[in-house]
């Protein structure tokens, strides 16, 4: 997916390095996870806080602010747990700009507050995100917004792979999405065995349930 990279706000920008100790006294760090921390990972850095004093947007329930998080890499790609490491110890929908050899790479995972529990946010498993772009791709405006939690949506709904149907709730477009991509696996694994299907009963059945397989992405993708 490729989206646009955003210029910041001169207000928003706070440029502030993070230290990774700080992320790991938030949660529970294993050995794997300091590993990759620690090989990884060269900076972390709080760049730009996007709220209502920063930003004059006003902030919701949902999204009373928004943070940007650069992380410079040592190497080409960075493993998820080290994103759902900062996610979890800081109480605020980020969005990520990875820095690395390959370019700059923009993902974020969707997150919201627990129902349950007000004082909790609950993280989505899946980090949509862009294609890694040149480091000197031209920078955009923010897109328009009324409020955070429209520009938050805004800003994740452009890292997604397909848009929104007319009308469709952000969190039910990413649970499609997420539906669409578990029958997309679904219908290639379909394909390869009837690849190295012999006979020809058992080809027929295959390609009767990869029919309906295809019937069920194309309503979910159109």
């Amino acid at each position: 997916m490729t989206a646009p990279l955003y210029e910041y706000p001169s207000k928003t920008l706070l440029g502030r390095v993070v230290a990774k100790q700080r992320i790991l006294a938030h949660v529970r760090a294993t050995a794997t996870l300091r590993e990759r921390l620690r090989d990884d990972v060269a900076q972390i850095t709080w760049h730009a806080k996007l709220a209502h004093n920063t930003l004059n947007l006003p902030g919701t329930d949902d999204v009373p602010e928004l943070q940007v998080f650069v992380i410079t890499l040592k190497g080409e790609d960075l493993h998820r747990d080290v994103l759902r490491a900062i996610d979890r110890a800081i109480p605020f929908p980020i969005l990520f700009e990875i820095h690395g050899t390959r370019g700059i790479r923009v993902t974020a995972a969707y997150k919201r507050p627990s129902q349950a529990d007000l004082s909790k946010w609950v993280l989505d498993e899946h980090y949509a995100s862009s294609d890694w772009l040149p480091a000197d791709t031209p920078r955009q405006t923010l897109p328009t917004a009324i409020d955070l939690k429209q520009l938050y949506q805004r800003l994740l709904r452009g890292l997604l792979p397909s848009p929104a149907f007319q009308g469709e709730a952000l969190p039910a477009q990413m649970e499609r999405l997420r539906a669409l991509e578990v029958l997309k696996k679904d219908a290639a694994t379909l394909e390869k065995r009837l690849r190295n299907t012999k006979q020809f009963n058992r080809k027929v059945e295959i390609n009767a349930e990869l029919r309906s397989i295809r019937e069920k992405i194309a309503d979910y993708d159109t």
